[in-house]
């Protein structure tokens, strides 16, 4: 699972991304981190709960969820007819499985914005424009295809062309085609086209840094525009984070102390965008490792066990599952089993956040 980060020119994109990558660089041999491109890199997701389960079992190394984020070439007005770097943008949006956007909450006179003042509605509507400018052409597209085909009584097509005609009828009301629900077929026969404003997006606030826990009127406004789409806001000082990712500790720590945050902002996004793209994680634990994985929220036990290995998923047989609490209560995965709460699930389980599992397979 990927998520793009996307914003008009001048807004800390590049900032932000270069600060996570190079704070996620900084870390432990153990977290899982590499720069694909310059613009791609692999960060891991901070949870706590691994340092809770490393108190009781104690591994050779610890690694948490990673997801990967690909930093997207900058967006300017008619980027959906080609303009700037549009083509480009555009390709890579409909790659990715989440967008997290960010936005200007920040006023500096050295920066100049691409039009001219610091208004983040207008950056939002903006990208959100292109976005389904893009989708209509790629939907229109589409339809005389499956007119086509559906002429010659394919039932596929049918349901595919009226599909189509749903989300045209959607944009055409200038609705991100996230807040349209299309039953799971409906979506299963578009899913090939890629429609960028069907992704699930996270909105950055990109604030000054006096303005750390976003109260300013402009980081207000992308919070309620935010609220009418259903999306999260993280609020963020891109310059800020870029310091402190290169600080070794304890530097960062005091750094961290004197401005009166607990962490770093780049974790509430990395764990953020994790939420947006639907995921949620379970835990493998022993003596070599003790691992966070991330698996759709709603996985059964054989997809969650597929995460690991695709043999794992085939010749899945049953898991064993306790919760961290039971850890944390007993002590021991052995004080578990012997007190009856070491649970026995198959195929048909439903994973839920914070299993810790042992799968049992054969092939």
């Amino acid at each position: 699972m990927e998520a793009g980060i996307v914003g008009l020119p001048n807004v800390g994109k590049s900032t932000l991304f270069n600060a996570l990558t190079c704070s996620q660089a900084a870390q432990s041999a153990n977290y899982p981190f590499c720069t694909i491109e310059p613009n791609e890199g692999i960060v891991s997701v901070p949870d706590e709960r691994l340092t809770r389960i490393t108190h009781f079992i104690v591994p050779k190394k610890v690694i948490p969820a990673a997801l990967k984020l690909v930093d997207i070439a900058g967006i300017v007005k008619g980027a959906s007819e080609g303009q700037g770097l549009g083509n480009k943008f555009l390709s890579h949006i409909r790659l990715v499985d989440s967008i997290v956007q960010v936005v200007r909450c920040f006023e500096d006179p050295d920066v100049i914005h691409v039009d001219g003042k610091v208004d983040p509605i207008a950056d939002m509507d903006t990208i959100l424009m292109e976005l389904m400018l893009a989708d209509i052409e790629t939907l229109q597209g589409a339809v005389a295809k499956a007119e086509r085909t559906a002429r010659s009584g394919d039932k596929e097509a049918k349901f595919r062309l009226a599909a189509i005609q749903l989300c045209l009828d959607h944009l055409a009301q200038d609705k991100p085609l996230r807040t349209l629900e299309l039953p799971e077929a409906e979506a299963k026969a578009i899913s090939s086209f890629g429609l960028m404003t069907a992704k699930p997006i996270l909105y950055v606030a990109n604030v000054d840094e006096n303005d750390l826990r976003g109260e300013s009127p402009l980081v207000q406004q992308v919070r309620e525009k935010a609220a009418s789409e259903g999306c999260d806001v993280v609020c963020v000082c891109a310059k800020l984070e870029a310091e402190l990712a290169e600080l070794e500790e304890p530097d960062r720590s005091e750094m961290l102390q004197s401005v009166g945050l607990a962490e770093p902002a780049l974790n509430h996004i990395a764990r953020a965008t994790y939420h947006t793209l639907g995921l949620q994680s379970y835990f493998t634990a022993g003596e070599k490792e003790v691992r966070a994985w991330p698996v759709p929220i709603g996985a059964t036990a054989p997809q969650a066990a597929g995460v690991i290995h695709s043999d794992f998923e085939r010749g899945f047989i049953r898991v064993e599952v306790y919760s961290l609490a039971d850890l944390e209560k007993y002590g021991s995965e052995k004080e578990i089993r012997q007190a009856g709460k070491l649970r026995v699930e198959g195929k048909q389980y439903v994973m839920q956040d914070g299993d810790i599992c042992h799968f049992l397979f054969n092939v």
